[in-house]
């Protein structure tokens, strides 16, 4: 499985590890000809107005758009997750807010029971992290943090709040790459 990560900005590089580890082959996303051939995509964290600028100068929003609504995987994290909201790329039907929890000094970890993951909850890295203020009638809510949504689901996209990169726990990406593995049957 060949995945993309959109490298203008944030730890794309710890997304590829993880990747890897996974036994998929990561792609630094920069251009749009950086999409060709992808069987999913992550838009990983880092600072949502850099990272609109950036798409902005590479011309890559409506090539991402146009991959995302060509039906492929795309997994979200904390200002990916708000880069895929209705005031940004347009993906999701989601409205996200930026900073939710606090600046910097204000991050935090926490165990998360996400729908579908059983087991051990899923520790969830949250770093000036969003929360999702609005979601649509589309969009499955699968994890919270007091009463905020931090994890939601609308078809082939999924947007995390927090840093799953950061955890040492591969169960998000993995979870993205059942989700490639199975489209491709």
């Amino acid at each position: 499985m060949r995945i993309g990560v959109l490298a203008l900005q944030g730890d794309f590089e710890a997304h590829a590890r993880v990747l890897r580890e996974l036994g998929a082959v990561p792609r630094e996303v920069r251009i749009p000809a950086d999409l060709l051939g992808l069987d999913g995509l992550i838009i990983p964290g880092g600072e949502s107005t850099t990272m609109t600028l950036g798409i902005e100068r590479e011309g890559l929003a409506e090539p991402l758009r146009d991959f995302v609504r060509s039906g492929k995987r795309t997994l979200g994290t904390c200002a990916g997750l708000i880069m895929l909201d209705r005031d940004h790329l347009g993906l999701m039907d989601i409205r996200a807010r930026r900073n939710a929890f606090g600046r910097q000094l204000h991050s935090f970890e926490a165990d998360l029971d996400l729908a579908g993951f059983d087991g051990v909850p899923l520790r969830a890295v949250f770093i000036r992290a969003p929360w999702v203020d609005e979601v649509g009638p589309e969009v499955e809510v699968l994890a919270q943090v007091d009463g905020h949504p931090v994890a939601v689901r609308q078809g082939r996209l999924l947007a995390v709040a927090f840093h799953p990169e950061l955890s040492g726990d591969a169960r998000v990406h993995d979870l993205l790459l059942a989700g490639v593995a199975g489209d491709a049957d």
